[in-house]
């Protein structure tokens, strides 16, 4: 059957008069149980309006319409009548929207299930393609999703929801569109398909929150999109994200405004910078958080001095880290509550162990050009060979320069140059030497005359 298309065209007769005496004295034949005899009226009538393109008119009788149906409990007849009077052939824009925002409106009254989701179907079936109902055809499917999700069928109800793409809606309001693509994100994670999840993601512009931070509404939002980002970055193991998205969420006016969370929000943006590993963003981050958060860390001494432990360029001993920081990392004190991060993932205390070992090799290599493996040994209290394992990967890495000689049992830390680049920095070193001589010289020469003058 070919599709048939609505349209919007001059008006060549106006039926209010016939509809105002009509609508009236079918809702008195519905009432006395002669519903069929009161449709066929208005289906006459509904003909003749649209026909002669009347909007109003016809857009109230369509309503009528569904409105009579309802009244009289027939679910049956509303389904078949939206869809009759959807297909109807030259039907018009207005007409068709006003019926399926009523329709939308007799949801939350249905009498079970089995009848609301075949008035959801059926309105699905009546918008699909139409573009100027797609704001209500997108909250149907949302509607739908939720019902797939509480019959825990959350595969389908991800797949519903997906066939939207609300992001080019252009009639619906940006603050839905965000929540639209949440609960995208939210059954993508819920039914386990974390890269699909990823990709849903990038549909919202995290400008939009800073945009509109005044609005409690935006706030909220952000929240939300933030949690579900720690969730899913959580599958992957980015603690440097999760520790931005944190920050995000420390930064939230209603955040801030709730001491409690402002400081639990501040707990987990340090673990999740300090579990991950070491490069520029993270050093960035962790020395944002010690400058900008000095007055509230103040208040925080444990986590004060956890910051303080790993932005010193002093080697830490793991027993001691341990001793001070473990329990109350773990259970917390009765001043500052555990964050439950390593009481979730008891794994995340070897990672903690890995960074400190890390940040201790790196001072090392700030302070030696070369050191023995035996040296070393002891001031990490480690094996060669895990010595060697940790060196590796941080070469590979590249957050450090270091050569291994085994026969002689010496780490390099320094990069070998050859006589061409000493030459050449040692040319560099002497300008630059030459270039502050001559200055100072001109400035002394610059005094000497001007004493001269005022002699």
């Amino acid at each position: 059957m070919a599709e048939v298309v609505a349209r919007m065209v001059k008006m060549e007769k106006d039926y209010t008069v016939e509809v105002d005496e009509e609508l009236p004295r079918c809702q008195t034949l519905a009432e006395e149980g002669r519903t069929s005899e009161a449709l066929e009226s208005l289906l006459a009538l509904e003909k003749k309006t649209r026909l002669a393109a009347d909007a109003q008119s016809t857009k109230r009788i369509l309503i009528a319409i569904v409105q009579l149906c309802f009244d009289v409990g027939d679910w049956e007849g509303l389904n078949e009548n939206v869809i009759l009077l959807t297909k109807r052939r030259g039907q018009l824009k207005a007409a068709i929207q006003g019926m399926i925002e009523t329709c939308c409106k007799f949801l939350p009254q249905s009498p079970d299930r089995e009848t609301k989701y075949k008035l959801i179907n059926t309105l699905r079936e009546a918008t699909e393609g139409k573009i100027y109902v797609e704001v209500e055809r997108a909250r149907l499917t949302l509607e739908l999703a939720k019902m797939k999700e509480e019959d825990d069928d959350v595969s389908k109800a991800a797949s519903v929801l997906q066939e939207l793409q609300v992001e080019t809606f252009g009639s619906m309001k940006r603050e839905e569109k965000v929540h639209f693509i949440l609960e995208q994100m939210r059954l993508c994670i819920a039914k386990k398909d974390f890269v699909k999840a990823q990709i849903v993601s990038k549909k919202i512009n995290i400008k939009f929150f800073s945009d509109n931070e005044a609005s409690l509404e935006s706030q909220e939002l952000k929240l939300r999109f933030y949690r579900l980002m720690i969730e899913l970055d959580h599958h992957f193991g980015s603690f440097l994200n999760i520790s931005r998205h944190y920050y995000a969420i420390f930064q939230t006016p209603s955040i801030k405004e709730v001491d409690a969370k402002h400081k639990e929000a501040l707990r987990h943006v340090i673990i999740y910078c300090l579990l991950a590993p070491y490069d520029n963003e993270q050093s960035d981050l962790l020395h944002r958080i010690k400058k900008d958060c000095q007055k509230l860390l103040e208040e925080m001494p444990i986590f004060h001095d956890l910051v303080k432990v790993f932005v010193t360029q002093e080697l830490i001993v793991l027993r001691e880290f341990t001793d001070k920081f473990r329990c109350a990392l773990i259970d917390g004190t009765e001043a500052e509550p555990a964050t439950g991060v390593f009481e979730q993932f008891p794994n995340y205390w070897q990672d903690m162990s890995k960074r400190i070992i890390e940040h201790n090799i790196r001072t090392v290599s700030h302070y030696y050009s070369r050191i023995r493996l035996q040296r070393l040994s002891e001031l990490l209290s480690l094996t060669t060979d895990e010595i060697e394992e940790y060196l590796s990967n941080l070469v590979t890495k590249k957050t450090i320069f270091a050569r291994i000689d085994r026969p002689e049992g010496v780490v390099t830390f320094r990069e070998t140059k050859d006589a061409a680049d000493v030459l050449n920095e040692w040319s560099r070193n002497l300008n630059s030497l030459m270039s502050l001589v001559n200055k100072a010289t001109h400035l002394v020469h610059k005094e000497e005359m001007v004493h001269g003058i005022l002699r």
